[in-house]
Parts: C-alpha cells; structure tokens; sequence
C-alpha cells in the first residue's frame, strides 16, 4: 500500500474511476450521510483520514470495450482502475461536489475555479468540446446506476432512448443528492468555498492497488466489512460472478453466466426499491426463496410428515447465508476446481438460481405491494388484507402460488382461504395449540412447486386446516380463557379486527371514504393511540365513576379492556383525549374533534347517550356478531359470546335476563 496520502483532488489527477459489475451500489442512507457531513463541519485547518481506497488495474481487453474513454486514455494519459473497496465514501464525495455545482451562480466561480472547471476535474471530460465525452467518476454502462448518475445525478443528457432504471441503489443516491442540497442551497458563496476546499483539500485516502496474485473477489467479500455492511444479497452476487470465472468452460460460456447473473440482480434491485417509500428488505426476499428454492432438499426425503421443514426453518432462518456462501456456492463444489466437499455445482445449476431468483422478485414485490400489481381489484384487497395481518410465515406459499396459478378465481378462493386461517391463527396467542403447525406452509409450498400438490388440494389443505382448528373445542377454551385473563387490548390482532370492522362499516355507508390510513394506524408516534379505551384508562373524573360504583376494581379493569371499550381512531389522539368525559370524546361542531369526527366506528360510538358496563357489553357482543360472520368461526349464541368476554357479571349486577338478551 503507498504510504502517501492523496486529498481528493490530487486522487481524481489523470484516473478514471469505474465500480465493477461485482461491486454493490450506493448504499448509504441518511445515518451515513450525516456522520459524513459532521465530519466536514468539525475540520478546521486539519485534515480527515477517510480511509484507504481499493483499486485494481482494468483489463487491457476490457478497457478496449471503453469506446467513449478511448480518448482521454490514449491522449491525455489517464489510469483506468477498478474500485475494489472505498466506493460509498468517494460516491458521496463526488455528489457532494456535483451539489455545489448546481448552487453555485452561473459566473461565480468557487475559489477561484470555475464550474465547468470543476465539471471537467471531478465528473466528465470531453474531447474539443466535441460529442465523445468521458466520465471521470461512474458505473460500468450495463449498470442500470451508469445512466442514473449521468442523468440524475450529474445532470446530463443521454444517448438512449429509455429511461434509467430505478433501483434500491438509484433511490440512494438521489437521497444523497437532496440531502447535500438541502445543507448547502442556502450558504453565502465563502460558505460554499470553505465546504469545496474541505472536500478536494481535507478528505484524505490511502491507496492500495491491489496485485494480480490476490483474488479481487475474495478481496472485496473480505475487505467490504466496514461502514454500512453488505446485504447477502450482495455477497452472494460478487460469489456468483466470481464462480463464473472459475468453471473450466469456453469463454463465452463463462461471460454469458456473467451477464445473466447481473441482469438477474439489475432486475431484483429494480423491483426491491420500486416502492421509495417502502423499499423491500434484500435479505427477507433472499431467505424466502431460500426456503423454497433449497427447502427440501435440505430435509429428509423420508420424512413423511415433513418435520424436517421445521428443523430446516429453525436451523436455516438466519443462517441461510452459510448455506449459499459457505456451504453450497463455493469452489470446492466446481468440478474441476480444488476439492469437491459438497454437491458439485455446474454453469447451468447459477443459471437456474440466477433465473429464478429474478422471475421471483416481480411476484415477492407485487405480492408485498397490491396496490402496484397487475392482479385483479379483488385479490388486492385481500393480498393488503394479508400484509396487514402479517406476511411472514405464508409468503413463500404466495409466491409460489401465483407463479403456479393463472386464474384469477382461483387465486381469490387460495388467497381468502389464507387470510381466514391466518385470523384464526391469531386467536390463538401461543400457537402451538393450534392443530397445525406455520412451517407446514413451507410443505404447502414445496408440493405445489414440485408438482405433487395442485392449487385446488392446497386450498382444500388451508380450508381443511381452518375447520378443524375452528371445531376444536379445546382452542376455544384456550382462546377464551387468555382473553378472559389477559383482555382484548393486548391482542396481537385487535388493530387488524377493528380496521375490518370499520372497511364492514364503511360498506354499509353511503360513502365510500376512507377514514383509517393502516400506516399511520398501526404506527403511532411516542405519548399517542389509534386504538381507544372509551371509558379511560385513568377514569378519575365523577363523569366516570359515578357509572361504575356497582363494580370492583377488578371488574371495572376487565370493562376497560373489554373488546367492546375499543375503537379505531382514525388519526393518533394523545392520552388528555382518553380521559375525557364521554360527551366531550363524542365532540361538537365548534371544536370539529371527536369520535363524531373520526373512523366509521368512531361514529358509531358517537350515537350512544352514555358509557356505561350495559353498552360496553352490548358492543362487544355486536362486534363478536361480525367476528363470526366475517370469517364463519361458528362461536355460538349470545350467552357464549358473553362468556368469551368474561362480562357475565355485568349482566348478574344489571339484572340482564335472558328475556331481555332475546
């Protein structure tokens, strides 16, 4: 390694820079980015150690594919290099320097240098003015990130006639841009040169050119373990390709799997980061086909009842990494190459993976996003339904499912089928009472995508499973006596329920507004509630307690967290709302807050003269009512719905009779 050390001005002095295909984009968020930006704050006069930067020299016979940067290699002299590691730091560095570009006025120039001179230094060069122009900083051209950072990002136009791709990758670094121009938009122009000196003449690197003896594959996975770490995802990419390299095939067979494999991972990041708002998890795409791309061959084939999907998934949930990396994608498995220790792997076996991986992801994002999805209005509904109550167990089953099934009429029936025994399995707060197992999704799975179950037995199998866990006598006993011991409010399910029963009040309705948005509902900031105890909590005010003299402590705390006490609220209310009077809860027309004002349920609750144990009865009833016909739990007459919400003492010290329940 050289010893010296370069600001980044001298750095980008007659040296290209290009990220290699087997390299990660740009990762950094907002957490990064800051440490970066207070580090340039706090320099004064001194200088800031960055690091050390990883290049490797670009094959002669690569660099001979560089048409656009033939020029300013022959005739200016410049070094083509790969960077090895160091990337995300000189990424952000670079759109720092774009930034001020783009604030600085035009005629101003920025100690002493123009912008097209710092164009010119850091971002592009081109030959007499002409069309040829060459990127000093940037992606290899196959890189859906090349044509974002020239267009996006520095600003330039392009030669091709569609659009950049976007990427999780690409959404980085547009956030990095903006979050630069927000810092800098509006410094005096001294304000501007002291933050570009700081940039080209404070940030300081170590170079390592990195030797033809070293294996730049082996380096990167080993040398990439610092700053924000990398993804499997994107271990596995760099593994694929570098196993690519050591297959003993002709060639062109050996830069064929290459480019599969980076079209397969273009296409995956696409859709990973489709939804900006929402960018989907690397590594919970890459576990779930794990489990069904490598699910049974890791169990016992033996193994009628499939238990060993059970081991596999405890074994394999967070150590699936050691089985791409460690274990199955290695040298040792290449026939041909060092010693087989494992199942020998083959180009066609990458393919396969490869091909599978990128025709999985469209199905993963469209399924964990509905509402962008080519599916039928119908199964968005019920697929938001699902990611509401939680995806994690059944995904695979999804997936493979809709990769498998073309008829919309039937994915409806398998996705409603899905959601009822995903319900019920929330009754159930400890679910190794249920009568079946989750891990038996992952059997579901396997057969359908093996071919020795169709779509029709996988129904009937989640319907089966439904009916017996529903006609259990033995669960609802259980479920019974949790709720009875624990309460409705601490109900992993009771915002998903109480979300149904305001879309079934909706429906009901004569508008078709919604008045609940399920992000904010189910993600509330500190000191604030979506889910209401109508009578308090804390009901210390004579309001309240004048209407519950007759009950005890104990059957006053039971009524508070009665299923009938809680409503959806259709924004976040602090706790000086709870323990309000129910009058003023209700609202009026000067202060326009208030159930009658809120979520359909809201203004159901609104209708109610008082607050009392008798109504929170009755609307518990009312709303075990629709628990039961919504998804067919058969939970019997009204006195056992009584008995589920252990209120039967309300209706001893009320004088209830069953006259009167009639």
């Amino acid at each position: 390694m050289q010893t010296d050390l370069f600001t980044v001005s001298k750095l980008f002095t007659e040296r290209l820079f290009r990220i290699p295909d087997y390299q990660r984009g740009y990762a950094w968020r907002e957490k990064q980015l800051k440490d970066y930006w207070n580090d340039l704050e706090q320099l004064e006069d001194k200088s800031h150690y960055l690091g050390v930067l990883t290049l490797e020299d670009v094959p002669e016979e690569v660099v001979k594919e560089w048409k656009d940067d033939k020029w300013i290699i022959d005739s200016k002299g410049y070094t083509p290099f790969y960077i090895v590691d160091g990337q995300q730091r000189l990424t952000t560095t670079i759109i720092l320097i774009q930034a001020i570009t783009e604030v600085v006025k035009e005629g101003e120039k920025i100690n002493y240098t123009s912008k097209e001179e710092i164009k010119r230094r850091f971002l592009w060069d081109s030959k007499d003015d002409g069309i040829s122009r060459s990127y000093i900083f940037g992606y290899e051209k196959d890189n859906p990130s090349y044509e974002f950072l020239k267009t996006k990002i520095f600003n330039e136009s392009s030669d091709i006639s569609f659009p950049s791709q976007d990427t999780i990758y690409t959404n980085n670094l547009s956030f990095a841009k903006d979050f630069f121009l927000k810092k800098i938009v509006d410094l005096d122009i001294r304000s501007l040169e002291e933050i570009y000196k700081k940039v080209t003449q404070q940030l300081l690197f170590n170079i390592y050119a990195i030797s033809r003896e070293i294996d730049v594959f082996v380096a990167f996975e080993t040398m990439n373990n610092r700053g924000k770490p990398l993804s499997h995802l994107e271990l596995l990419k760099n593994r694929l390709i570098y196993l690519s390299t050591k297959f003993q095939v002709e060639d062109y067979e050996k830069d064929n799997l290459r480019a599969v494999v980076n079209e397969s991972w273009k296409n995956i990041y696409h859709y990973l980061g489709k939804n900006k708002d929402n960018p989907l998890d690397d590594d919970l795409f890459l576990r779930n086909h794990f489990l069904l791309y490598f699910g049974k061959s890791l169990t016992d084939e033996d193994d009628p009842d499939y238990r060993g999907y059970l081991r596999m998934r405890r074994s394999y949930a967070h150590d699936y990494k050691d089985y791409l990396l460690e274990n199955h994608f290695t040298t040792r498995n290449i026939e041909g190459v060092g010693k087989n220790g494992g199942k020998a792997i083959k180009t066609k076996d990458i393919y396969d993976y490869s091909k599978s991986l990128k025709d999985s992801v469209e199905i993963w994002y469209q399924i964990l996003n509905p509402s962008d999805s080519t599916f039928s209005k119908a199964e968005k509904e019920w697929l938001d339904k699902i990611n509401r109550l939680g995806i994690e167990f059944v995904a695979p089953l999804i997936m493979v499912f809709y990769q498998k099934v073309k008829k919309a009429a039937l994915k409806l029936e398998f996705l409603k089928a899905l959601e009822k025994l995903i319900f019920l399995n929330e009754l159930v707060r400890y679910r190794h009472y249920m009568t079946f197992d989750p891990v038996l999704f992952l059997e579901m799975s396997s057969k359908l995508s093996s071919g020795k179950s169709n779509a029709e037995d996988i129904v009937k199998e989640l319907t089966v499973a439904f009916e017996s866990g529903r006609d259990s006598k033995e669960i609802w006993k259980i479920i019974q006596a949790e709720f009875i011991r624990s309460g409705y409010y601490g109900w992993r399910g009771i915002r998903y329920f109480l979300y149904e029963y305001d879309l079934h009040l909706k429906s009901q309705s004569k508008t078709q507004r919604e008045k609940i948005d399920w992000d904010v509902y189910i993600d509330t900031p500190e000191d604030y509630h979506t889910v209401e105890h109508i009578y308090p909590q804390r009901a210390r005010r004579e309001c309240w307690t004048k209407l519950y003299t007759a009950y005890t402590n104990k059957e006053r705390s039971v009524l508070r967290h009665s299923l009938g006490n809680l409503v959806p609220l259709s924004r976040p209310k602090n706790s000086s709302f709870s323990n309000k009077c129910f009058q003023d809860k209700v609202g009026d027309i000067s202060t326009k807050v208030g159930f009658r004002y809120g979520s359909y349920a809201e203004n159901e609750i609104a209708t109610y003269e008082k607050w009392g144990a008798v109504e929170i009865l009755q609307r518990g009833v009312t709303l075990l009512d629709f628990m039961d016909d919504r998804w067919s739990l058969k939970i019997g007459d009204r006195g056992k719905k009584v008995k589920m919400l252990g209120l039967d003492f309300v209706e001893e010290k009320e004088g209830i009779t069953k006259k009167r329940r009639k």
